[in-house]
């Protein structure tokens, strides 16, 4: 089955939610009969179950909470109630439901991954991100889909948050997993065009047609070819060469693919249609980055007065100005940076390296100190998307200009 099904017909119609999942949990009281008067427990839950077998739904979850008002510790109630506000999109009370179920079981990652899509769709998007990184650690139902339907939203709550790259490697993960769909192109186009969910195109119109075509490019590096993907966004950024962000995408999968030559023009372009683009200019200067310092500190001094709170742009700017031989003035960049993310060790790298040729030992060892602290945990997760470059790169990974860090 598609994932898009999923994502478009709602994750609990097609996994059946109410039938697959609470098998776990309750057990068949045979044909469905109709349900008599009585206040006991035992009668009420199973007349609950044979409703909800019936598909008298509202029927269903009256007798759930009648049940469940004489035994609030009935875990199995609470996930049939929660499924079943869940299949009516009635995320509000679904969400309360299984929070009163992870009070009683708080080990149940498919309950953490329910109460999270509930959370996505609420808007609450720091709490579905802290359940579904809970159903990861612990554990889910041994259904594949359940793990798509989870990256999928983990990877839109990247973008609803503005943290474009770190979306991007998320969505890398699905595709290349063989997973796609036109959920997941969509959310691709998002993703390297810059751009939130409140700020895509109506369905139907021209611009979301865009998006969708270089969604599907981004998609295409992972599943085909790096000249298929090429193909496909040359072709998108030749039909639409206007299009906000357009340039820029194309210029950083250029890069991505090790072709800042080519990559070049394209962040100069973006320029030429939207003069005051924060990225493009530090694709440019990252792109200098130790070939020609000096000619990329114009580009990373304009970011950093265009938006000031960037923590990168300082970061790039220090740089730069510590690889063309003004550590004095490439302290305060750095500084900058590292006081606005305190816990990005590559801040500290660079900032040893420019005390230590200004002269300044003692802070020099300090920074160094502070450096291998916090970049120990990565040291034993090699695996782990790097979130900024590698101070000593040849710049290589400056391209990632990601502002999922925190600002001041």
């Amino acid at each position: 089955m598609p994932l898009y099904a999923i994502m478009t017909l709602r994750l609990r119609k097609q996994i059946g939610f109410a039938a697959i999942l609470t098998c776990s949990y309750l057990l068949s009281y045979g044909q469905a009969s109709p349900p008599r008067p009585t206040t006991s427990f035992s009668a009420l839950s199973a007349q609950a179950t044979q409703a909800r077998e019936a598909n008298r739904l509202d029927e269903a979850i009256s007798l759930y909470q009648r049940a469940l008002s004489l035994k609030t510790n009935w875990a199995e109630g609470w996930w049939s109630l929660g499924t079943l506000f869940y299949d009516r999109e009635a995320y509000a009370p679904a969400a309360k439901a299984f929070e009163h179920l992870l009070a009683l079981s708080p080990q149940n990652g498919t309950a953490h991954l329910l109460l999270g899509l509930c959370k996505y769709e609420l808007g609450d998007d720091d709490s579905a991100e802290l359940h579904l990184q809970a159903a990861k650690k612990i554990g889910m139902q041994d259904d594949p889909q359940l793990w798509h339907v989870l990256m999928y939203h983990e990877s839109m709550i990247l973008v609803r948050k503005g943290k474009f790259e770190s979306a991007i490697d998320s969505l890398h993960r699905l595709s290349k997993i063989g997973v796609s769909s036109e959920d997941i192109d969509l959310a691709y186009g998002m993703s390297v065009l810059l751009m939130k969910p409140a700020e895509l195109p109506p369905l139907g119109s021209d611009e979301r047609a865009v998006v969708l075509r270089i969604g599907y490019a981004e998609a295409s590096d992972s599943m085909e070819t790096h000249e298929a993907a090429n193909k496909l966004y040359l072709e998108s950024v030749e039909a639409a060469p206007t299009f906000p962000n357009i340039h820029y995408a194309y210029g950083r999968f250029l890069l991505a693919i090790k072709e800042p030559e080519e990559a070049l023009p394209q962040f100069e372009q973006e320029l030429k249609n939207q003069p005051n683009h924060v990225r493009a200019r530090l694709q440019i200067a990252a792109i200098y980055y130790r070939t020609d310092s000096a000619a990329g500190i114009p580009y990373a001094s304009e970011a950093v007065k265009l938006d000031p709170k960037f923590p990168f742009a300082h970061y790039l700017l220090g740089l730069l100005y510590l690889d063309s031989g003004d550590a004095a003035t490439a302290i305060p960049e750095l500084e900058a940076a590292k006081s606005m993310v305190p816990t990005e060790p590559r801040f500290y790298f660079s900032l040893a390296r420019a005390y230590a040729k200004a002269g300044r030992k003692k802070e020099a060892a300090e920074a160094r100190a502070t450096f291998a602290r916090l970049n120990e945990p990565a040291l034993k997760d090699a695996s782990s998307p790097a979130g900024m470059a590698a101070p000593d790169s040849n710049g290589s990974g400056l391209y990632r200009l990601d502002a999922d860090a925190p600002r001041r």
